[in-house]
């Protein structure tokens, strides 16, 4: 939180809310109800710089941002409590830790299982009347081909990220690799 008292790190978390919701909009759908985009690592950029709370922040800003610049749909807030969700386990793994593929993994895997297998099918259910074992099953599926390039990817792009904060001073001295 003490970051936040920095105009470069208020900016930066500024751009990462940016960043998220252009990415949102280079989704790929699979179905109507299944869809894959890239803000996830966004968000977990702001969990690793910042922590929880401005990472929940960002996730909660780009998700209401996105929608009021490009609605897909009737607005639900349990999506907008997703994102808060997904940048909240974001910094409480990765922040002020080295990074590490376990961490990835490990975050990746919680939010995979927290948001895609359980509150999505919820909230998808409840908005459009579908059996939730369905919805459930796709996202197993859609899981099962995307979690190990996506660990990869965030893995690659938090080093870049580490990198890039460490020589613009937005990470602690003391931050680990």
């Amino acid at each position: 939180m003490e970051h936040m008292k920095n105009v470069k790190s208020v900016t930066v978390a500024a751009l990462l809310v940016a960043l998220a919701v252009t990415l949102k909009f280079l989704k790929i759908a699979i179905t109507p109800t299944l869809e894959f985009s890239f803000a996830f690592l966004a968000n977990a950029s702001a969990g690793f710089l910042f922590g929880p709370f401005v990472a929940g922040t960002v996730g909660a800003l780009s998700d209401l941002l996105g929608y009021v610049v490009r609605p897909t749909g009737p607005f639900f807030p349990g999506f907008t409590l997703n994102a808060i969700i997904n940048g909240v386990v974001y910094g409480l793994i990765l922040y002020r830790k080295p990074v590490s593929m376990q961490r990835v993994v490990i975050a990746r895997l919680i939010n995979t299982v927290l948001i895609s297998f359980l509150l999505n099918p919820i909230w998808l259910s409840m908005m459009y009347g579908k059996a939730l074992h369905l919805l459930v099953k796709t996202r197993l599926i859609k899981a099962a081909i995307l979690f190990v390039p996506e660990c990869i990817l965030l893995y690659a792009i938090l080093k870049l990220v580490k990198r890039i904060a460490s020589d613009s001073a937005l990470l602690p001295q003391k931050s680990a690799s």
